[in-house]
Protein backbone atom coordinates (compact mmCIF):
# COMPACT_ATOMS: atom_id res chain seq x y z
CA UNK A 1 0.00 0.00 0.00
CA UNK A 2 1.17 3.51 -0.84
CA UNK A 3 0.87 6.72 1.15
CA UNK A 4 -0.96 9.69 -0.38
CA UNK A 5 1.61 12.06 1.18
CA UNK A 6 4.62 10.75 -0.71
CA UNK A 7 3.10 9.20 -3.83
CA UNK A 8 3.92 11.00 -7.08
CA UNK A 9 0.67 11.68 -8.98
CA UNK A 10 2.32 13.70 -11.77
CA UNK A 11 0.74 12.74 -15.10
CA UNK A 12 -1.34 9.98 -13.48
CA UNK A 13 -5.08 9.44 -13.42
CA UNK A 14 -6.38 8.66 -9.95
CA UNK A 15 -9.79 7.05 -9.48
CA UNK A 16 -11.10 7.97 -6.02
CA UNK A 17 -13.98 6.23 -4.27
CA UNK A 18 -15.61 9.10 -2.39
CA UNK A 19 -18.76 9.16 -0.29
CA UNK A 20 -20.97 11.78 -1.92
CA UNK A 21 -24.14 10.18 -0.57
CA UNK A 22 -25.42 13.58 0.61
CA UNK A 23 -28.97 14.56 1.61
CA UNK A 24 -30.92 16.49 -1.06
CA UNK A 25 -34.18 18.42 -0.64
CA UNK A 26 -37.15 18.30 -3.05
CA UNK A 27 -35.42 20.74 -5.41
CA UNK A 28 -32.16 18.76 -5.38
CA UNK A 29 -30.32 21.26 -3.20
CA UNK A 30 -27.73 19.71 -0.89
CA UNK A 31 -28.89 20.18 2.72
CA UNK A 32 -25.63 19.02 4.32
CA UNK A 33 -22.36 18.96 2.35
CA UNK A 34 -20.14 17.59 5.15
CA UNK A 35 -19.15 14.54 3.10
CA UNK A 36 -18.24 16.58 0.03
CA UNK A 37 -16.13 18.97 2.09
CA UNK A 38 -14.39 16.04 3.76
CA UNK A 39 -13.17 14.73 0.38
CA UNK A 40 -11.78 18.03 -0.94
CA UNK A 41 -8.25 17.80 0.57
CA UNK A 42 -7.63 14.44 -1.17
CA UNK A 43 -8.79 15.76 -4.56
CA UNK A 44 -6.82 19.00 -4.18
CA UNK A 45 -3.64 17.16 -3.20
CA UNK A 46 -3.72 15.02 -6.38
CA UNK A 47 -4.58 17.94 -8.67
CA UNK A 48 -1.86 20.12 -7.13
CA UNK A 49 0.58 17.26 -7.60
CA UNK A 50 -0.06 17.25 -11.36
CA UNK A 51 -2.50 14.37 -11.52
CA UNK A 52 -6.07 14.17 -12.80
CA UNK A 53 -8.99 12.82 -10.81
CA UNK A 54 -11.93 10.53 -11.55
CA UNK A 55 -14.53 10.56 -8.77
CA UNK A 56 -16.95 7.70 -8.17
CA UNK A 57 -19.69 7.47 -5.57
CA UNK A 58 -23.15 6.16 -4.87
CA UNK A 59 -26.18 8.28 -3.97
CA UNK A 60 -29.23 6.84 -2.26
CA UNK A 61 -30.56 3.37 -2.97
CA UNK A 62 -31.77 3.20 -6.56
CA UNK A 63 -33.80 0.05 -7.24
CA UNK A 64 -33.81 -0.43 -11.01
CA UNK A 65 -30.99 1.15 -12.93
CA UNK A 66 -31.00 4.87 -13.70
CA UNK A 67 -33.34 7.03 -11.59
CA UNK A 68 -33.06 10.76 -12.11
CA UNK A 69 -33.56 11.64 -8.44
CA UNK A 70 -30.43 9.64 -7.58
CA UNK A 71 -28.27 11.13 -10.34
CA UNK A 72 -24.97 12.63 -9.21
CA UNK A 73 -25.43 15.41 -11.78
CA UNK A 74 -27.45 17.17 -9.04
CA UNK A 75 -24.26 17.74 -7.02
CA UNK A 76 -22.04 18.75 -9.98
CA UNK A 77 -22.44 22.52 -9.61
CA UNK A 78 -21.85 22.44 -5.86
CA UNK A 79 -18.78 20.25 -6.34
CA UNK A 80 -17.35 22.53 -9.04
CA UNK A 81 -17.83 25.56 -6.79
CA UNK A 82 -16.29 23.79 -3.79
CA UNK A 83 -13.18 22.79 -5.77
CA UNK A 84 -13.02 25.94 -7.85
CA UNK A 85 -12.64 23.64 -10.86
CA UNK A 86 -15.08 23.06 -13.70
CA UNK A 87 -15.80 19.40 -12.92
CA UNK A 88 -16.74 17.24 -15.92
CA UNK A 89 -19.51 14.66 -15.78
CA UNK A 90 -19.93 11.24 -17.40
CA UNK A 91 -23.51 9.99 -17.81
CA UNK A 92 -22.48 6.50 -16.65
CA UNK A 93 -19.68 5.12 -14.48
CA UNK A 94 -18.64 2.59 -17.13
CA UNK A 95 -19.15 2.47 -20.91
CA UNK A 96 -18.20 4.67 -23.80
CA UNK A 97 -18.57 8.17 -22.35
CA UNK A 98 -16.75 7.26 -19.14
CA UNK A 99 -13.88 5.76 -21.17
CA UNK A 100 -13.67 8.71 -23.61
CA UNK A 101 -13.79 11.39 -20.92
CA UNK A 102 -11.27 9.57 -18.72
CA UNK A 103 -8.90 9.17 -21.66
CA UNK A 104 -8.91 12.87 -22.49
CA UNK A 105 -8.28 14.10 -18.92
CA UNK A 106 -5.36 16.47 -18.59
CA UNK A 107 -3.40 17.13 -15.38
CA UNK A 108 -5.59 19.18 -13.06
CA UNK A 109 -8.87 17.93 -14.57
CA UNK A 110 -11.62 16.37 -12.47
CA UNK A 111 -14.33 14.02 -13.78
CA UNK A 112 -17.36 12.85 -11.81
CA UNK A 113 -18.86 9.49 -12.85
CA UNK A 114 -22.59 8.78 -12.61
CA UNK A 115 -24.00 6.86 -9.60
CA UNK A 116 -22.29 3.48 -9.17
CA UNK A 117 -25.46 1.89 -7.81
CA UNK A 118 -27.27 2.33 -11.13
CA UNK A 119 -25.51 -1.00 -11.76
CA UNK A 120 -26.47 -3.95 -9.57
CA UNK A 121 -22.94 -5.29 -10.02
CA UNK A 122 -21.63 -2.57 -7.67
CA UNK A 123 -23.27 -3.89 -4.50
CA UNK A 124 -22.75 -7.50 -5.61
CA UNK A 125 -19.01 -6.88 -5.67
CA UNK A 126 -18.80 -8.03 -9.28
CA UNK A 127 -15.22 -8.47 -10.49
CA UNK A 128 -15.92 -7.69 -14.15
CA UNK A 129 -17.59 -4.41 -13.18
CA UNK A 130 -14.68 -3.53 -10.85
CA UNK A 131 -12.24 -4.23 -13.70
CA UNK A 132 -14.09 -1.79 -16.00
CA UNK A 133 -13.85 0.94 -13.34
CA UNK A 134 -10.18 0.14 -12.76
CA UNK A 135 -9.38 0.40 -16.47
CA UNK A 136 -10.14 4.15 -16.36
CA UNK A 137 -7.16 5.02 -14.14
CA UNK A 138 -3.56 4.37 -13.04
CA UNK A 139 -4.03 4.73 -9.30
CA UNK A 140 -6.83 3.77 -6.87
CA UNK A 141 -7.59 5.88 -3.81
CA UNK A 142 -10.25 4.77 -1.32
CA UNK A 143 -11.57 7.74 0.63
CA UNK A 144 -15.09 6.56 1.46
CA UNK A 145 -14.96 5.46 5.09
CA UNK A 146 -18.76 5.32 5.30
CA UNK A 147 -18.82 2.37 2.86
CA UNK A 148 -15.57 0.65 3.92
CA UNK A 149 -17.55 -2.09 5.70
CA UNK A 150 -19.12 -3.21 2.42
CA UNK A 151 -17.33 -5.54 0.00
CA UNK A 152 -18.64 -3.63 -3.01
CA UNK A 153 -16.95 -3.44 -6.42
CA UNK A 154 -15.76 0.17 -5.99
CA UNK A 155 -14.75 -0.07 -2.33
CA UNK A 156 -12.99 -3.43 -2.16
CA UNK A 157 -12.83 -5.56 -5.34
CA UNK A 158 -11.29 -2.81 -7.49
CA UNK A 159 -8.17 -2.69 -5.25
CA UNK A 160 -6.87 -6.00 -6.62
CA UNK A 161 -6.34 -4.37 -10.04
CA UNK A 162 -3.90 -1.89 -8.47
CA UNK A 163 -1.46 -4.16 -6.59
CA UNK A 164 1.22 -1.45 -6.34
CA UNK A 165 -0.82 1.73 -6.72
CA UNK A 166 -3.52 1.79 -4.07
CA UNK A 167 -3.88 3.93 -0.98
CA UNK A 168 -6.23 5.66 1.45
CA UNK A 169 -7.24 9.27 0.96
CA UNK A 170 -7.16 11.77 3.83
CA UNK A 171 -10.72 11.00 5.03
CA UNK A 172 -10.01 7.33 5.71
CA UNK A 173 -6.46 8.05 6.87
CA UNK A 174 -7.72 10.50 9.50
CA UNK A 175 -10.60 8.23 10.54
CA UNK A 176 -8.28 5.29 11.21
CA UNK A 177 -5.69 7.43 12.98
CA UNK A 178 -8.27 9.01 15.30
CA UNK A 179 -10.19 5.82 16.06
CA UNK A 180 -7.02 3.78 16.61
CA UNK A 181 -5.65 6.47 18.92
CA UNK A 182 -8.85 6.49 20.90
CA UNK A 183 -9.11 2.71 21.20
CA UNK A 184 -5.43 2.01 21.84
CA UNK A 185 -4.00 5.07 23.56
CA UNK A 186 -6.98 6.67 25.25
CA UNK A 187 -6.11 8.94 28.12
CA UNK A 188 -8.06 8.04 31.24
CA UNK A 189 -10.79 8.53 32.41
CA UNK A 190 -12.32 7.28 29.15
CA UNK A 191 -16.09 7.77 28.86
CA UNK A 192 -18.30 6.24 26.18
CA UNK A 193 -21.78 7.69 25.71
CA UNK A 194 -24.04 5.24 23.91
CA UNK A 195 -27.42 6.56 22.86
CA UNK A 196 -29.93 5.75 20.18
CA UNK A 197 -33.00 3.59 20.10
CA UNK A 198 -31.93 -0.01 20.35
CA UNK A 199 -29.71 -2.11 22.56
CA UNK A 200 -29.56 -4.78 19.84
CA UNK A 201 -27.61 -2.57 17.43
CA UNK A 202 -25.11 -1.59 20.14
CA UNK A 203 -24.47 -4.88 21.98
CA UNK A 204 -21.28 -5.80 20.12
CA UNK A 205 -19.72 -2.37 20.43
CA UNK A 206 -20.62 -2.08 24.12
CA UNK A 207 -18.99 -5.47 24.81
CA UNK A 208 -15.90 -4.46 22.83
CA UNK A 209 -15.62 -1.11 24.62
CA UNK A 210 -16.25 -2.27 28.20
CA UNK A 211 -12.67 -3.51 28.83
CA UNK A 212 -11.33 -0.17 27.50
CA UNK A 213 -13.56 2.45 29.18
CA UNK A 214 -13.89 3.75 32.74
CA UNK A 215 -17.43 5.07 32.36
CA UNK A 216 -20.30 3.95 30.16
CA UNK A 217 -23.28 6.27 29.87
CA UNK A 218 -26.39 4.68 28.40
CA UNK A 219 -28.96 7.08 26.96
CA UNK A 220 -31.75 7.31 24.42
CA UNK A 221 -34.37 4.64 23.79
CA UNK A 222 -32.21 1.82 25.05
CA UNK A 223 -32.38 3.26 28.57
CA UNK A 224 -35.85 1.77 29.02
CA UNK A 225 -34.80 -1.78 28.19
CA UNK A 226 -32.23 -1.51 31.02
CA UNK A 227 -34.76 0.05 33.41
CA UNK A 228 -37.41 -2.58 32.69
CA UNK A 229 -34.82 -5.36 33.09
CA UNK A 230 -34.31 -4.15 36.68
CA UNK A 231 -38.02 -4.21 37.39
CA UNK A 232 -38.79 -0.56 36.65
CA UNK A 233 -42.14 0.64 35.23
CA UNK A 234 -41.59 2.30 31.84
CA UNK A 235 -45.14 2.92 30.56
CA UNK A 236 -45.22 3.09 26.79
CA UNK A 237 -41.50 3.80 26.40
CA UNK A 238 -39.51 2.10 23.69
CA UNK A 239 -38.35 -1.34 24.83
CA UNK A 240 -36.79 -4.51 23.43
CA UNK A 241 -38.30 -7.26 25.54
CA UNK A 242 -36.00 -9.88 24.04
CA UNK A 243 -32.96 -7.94 25.26
CA UNK A 244 -33.84 -7.63 28.96
CA UNK A 245 -31.55 -10.52 29.91
CA UNK A 246 -28.77 -9.09 27.77
CA UNK A 247 -29.07 -5.70 29.52
CA UNK A 248 -28.54 -7.36 32.89
CA UNK A 249 -25.55 -9.25 31.49
CA UNK A 250 -24.01 -5.97 30.28
CA UNK A 251 -24.53 -4.45 33.75
CA UNK A 252 -22.95 -7.50 35.36
CA UNK A 253 -19.97 -7.39 32.98
CA UNK A 254 -19.44 -3.67 33.66
CA UNK A 255 -19.41 -4.38 37.39
CA UNK A 256 -16.93 -7.22 36.95
CA UNK A 257 -14.60 -4.98 34.90
CA UNK A 258 -14.90 -2.07 37.32
CA UNK A 259 -16.63 0.14 34.77
CA UNK A 260 -19.09 2.68 36.14
CA UNK A 261 -22.33 2.32 34.20
CA UNK A 262 -24.64 5.34 34.24
CA UNK A 263 -28.35 5.17 33.44
CA UNK A 264 -30.93 7.93 33.59
CA UNK A 265 -32.55 8.47 36.98
CA UNK A 266 -35.30 10.75 35.69
CA UNK A 267 -36.93 11.38 32.34
CA UNK A 268 -39.03 13.88 30.44
CA UNK A 269 -42.18 11.87 29.76
CA UNK A 270 -44.86 12.52 27.17
CA UNK A 271 -48.37 11.20 26.51
CA UNK A 272 -47.67 11.13 22.77
CA UNK A 273 -44.67 10.92 20.40
CA UNK A 274 -45.08 14.50 19.29
CA UNK A 275 -43.79 18.00 19.95
CA UNK A 276 -47.31 19.00 21.05
CA UNK A 277 -47.57 16.24 23.67
CA UNK A 278 -48.27 16.93 27.33
CA UNK A 279 -45.14 16.33 29.38
CA UNK A 280 -43.94 15.86 32.94
CA UNK A 281 -40.54 15.14 34.45
CA UNK A 282 -40.19 12.28 36.90
CA UNK A 283 -38.55 9.06 38.11
CA UNK A 284 -37.40 6.97 35.13
CA UNK A 285 -38.44 3.72 36.81
CA UNK A 286 -41.96 4.90 37.69
CA UNK A 287 -43.30 6.20 34.40
CA UNK A 288 -47.11 6.50 34.35
CA UNK A 289 -49.10 4.01 32.31
CA UNK A 290 -49.51 5.09 28.67
CA UNK A 291 -46.74 7.71 28.99
CA UNK A 292 -43.28 7.40 27.44
CA UNK A 293 -39.81 8.72 28.25
CA UNK A 294 -38.48 10.88 25.37
CA UNK A 295 -35.53 12.68 26.97
CA UNK A 296 -33.34 12.56 30.07
CA UNK A 297 -34.44 14.66 33.06
CA UNK A 298 -32.61 17.44 34.96
CA UNK A 299 -31.04 15.22 37.63
CA UNK A 300 -29.68 12.86 34.95
CA UNK A 301 -28.32 15.79 32.94
CA UNK A 302 -26.45 16.95 36.05
CA UNK A 303 -24.95 13.50 36.66
CA UNK A 304 -23.96 12.90 33.03
CA UNK A 305 -22.33 16.34 32.74
CA UNK A 306 -20.24 15.72 35.83
CA UNK A 307 -18.90 12.49 34.31
CA UNK A 308 -18.14 14.26 30.98
CA UNK A 309 -16.40 17.15 32.78
CA UNK A 310 -14.03 14.74 34.50
CA UNK A 311 -13.18 12.76 31.35
CA UNK A 312 -9.99 12.91 29.28
CA UNK A 313 -11.34 10.83 26.37
CA UNK A 314 -14.97 10.88 25.21
CA UNK A 315 -16.70 8.80 22.57
CA UNK A 316 -20.26 9.80 21.73
CA UNK A 317 -22.45 7.56 19.64
CA UNK A 318 -26.18 8.24 19.56
CA UNK A 319 -28.42 10.97 21.06
CA UNK A 320 -29.91 10.70 24.56
CA UNK A 321 -33.40 11.87 23.59
CA UNK A 322 -35.61 12.71 20.62
CA UNK A 323 -33.56 15.83 19.85
CA UNK A 324 -35.32 16.36 16.51
CA UNK A 325 -38.27 17.68 18.54
CA UNK A 326 -37.65 20.89 20.44
CA UNK A 327 -39.46 19.65 23.55
CA UNK A 328 -37.12 16.68 23.90
CA UNK A 329 -33.77 18.09 22.77
CA UNK A 330 -32.48 19.51 26.05
CA UNK A 331 -30.60 16.35 27.09
CA UNK A 332 -28.82 15.85 23.77
CA UNK A 333 -28.08 19.55 23.39
CA UNK A 334 -26.63 19.82 26.90
CA UNK A 335 -24.48 16.71 26.37
CA UNK A 336 -23.19 18.17 23.07
CA UNK A 337 -22.18 21.44 24.74
CA UNK A 338 -20.65 19.59 27.72
CA UNK A 339 -18.47 17.55 25.33
CA UNK A 340 -17.38 20.75 23.56
CA UNK A 341 -16.52 22.30 26.94
CA UNK A 342 -14.51 19.22 28.02
CA UNK A 343 -12.66 19.32 24.68
CA UNK A 344 -11.77 22.96 25.29
CA UNK A 345 -10.25 21.89 28.60
CA UNK A 346 -8.05 19.32 26.83
CA UNK A 347 -10.13 16.15 26.49
CA UNK A 348 -10.10 14.18 23.22
CA UNK A 349 -13.64 13.78 21.86
CA UNK A 350 -14.76 11.60 18.97
CA UNK A 351 -18.31 11.91 17.67
CA UNK A 352 -19.54 9.04 15.54
CA UNK A 353 -22.80 7.70 14.15
CA UNK A 354 -25.28 9.63 12.04
CA UNK A 355 -27.51 11.08 14.73
CA UNK A 356 -24.75 12.30 17.05
CA UNK A 357 -23.10 13.95 14.06
CA UNK A 358 -26.44 15.53 13.12
CA UNK A 359 -26.75 16.85 16.68
CA UNK A 360 -23.20 18.26 16.71
CA UNK A 361 -23.91 19.98 13.38
CA UNK A 362 -27.33 21.21 14.53
CA UNK A 363 -25.75 23.03 17.46
CA UNK A 364 -22.80 24.30 15.39
CA UNK A 365 -20.19 22.45 17.44
CA UNK A 366 -18.34 20.48 14.74
CA UNK A 367 -15.17 22.55 15.17
CA UNK A 368 -15.44 22.48 18.98
CA UNK A 369 -14.87 18.71 19.28
CA UNK A 370 -11.71 16.77 18.38
CA UNK A 371 -13.05 14.61 15.59
CA UNK A 372 -16.35 14.00 13.81
CA UNK A 373 -16.47 10.63 12.07
CA UNK A 374 -18.02 10.32 8.60
CA UNK A 375 -18.81 6.63 9.03
CA UNK A 376 -21.94 5.29 10.71
CA UNK A 377 -22.03 1.51 10.30
CA UNK A 378 -18.38 1.40 9.27
CA UNK A 379 -17.29 3.22 12.43
CA UNK A 380 -19.28 0.87 14.67
CA UNK A 381 -17.94 -2.25 12.96
CA UNK A 382 -14.36 -0.98 13.10
CA UNK A 383 -14.75 -0.17 16.79
CA UNK A 384 -16.22 -3.64 17.36
CA UNK A 385 -12.85 -4.96 16.22
CA UNK A 386 -14.12 -6.25 12.88
CA UNK A 387 -11.90 -6.13 9.82
CA UNK A 388 -13.54 -3.92 7.20
CA UNK A 389 -13.28 -5.23 3.60
CA UNK A 390 -12.50 -1.78 2.18
CA UNK A 391 -9.65 -1.26 4.66
CA UNK A 392 -8.28 -4.78 4.29
CA UNK A 393 -8.23 -4.49 0.47
CA UNK A 394 -5.86 -1.52 0.64
CA UNK A 395 -3.67 -2.90 3.44
CA UNK A 396 -3.32 -6.31 1.74
CA UNK A 397 0.01 -6.70 0.00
Amino acid sequence: MQNIEDYNFKGKKAIIRVDFNVPLDGDFNITDDTRIRAALPTVKKIVKNGGSVILMSHLGRPKDGHEDKFSLKHILKHLSNSLNIDVQFANDCIGEQAIEKSKSLKPGDVLLLENLRFHKEETKGDEGFAKKLASLADVYVNDAFGTAHRAHASTTIIAKFFPNDKMFGYVIGNELKNIDNMLQKAEKPFTAIMGGAKVSSKIDIIKHLLPKVDNLIIGGGMTYTFIKAQGGKIGNSLVEDDKLEMSLEIMELAKKLGVKLYLAVDAVCADDFSNDANTYEGDVSKIKDNWMGLDIGSETIKQFIEVINNSKTILWNGPVGVFEMEKFEKGTKTIAFAIAEATKKGAFSLIGGGDSVAAINKYGLADKVSYVSTGGGALLEYMEGKELPGIKAIRAE
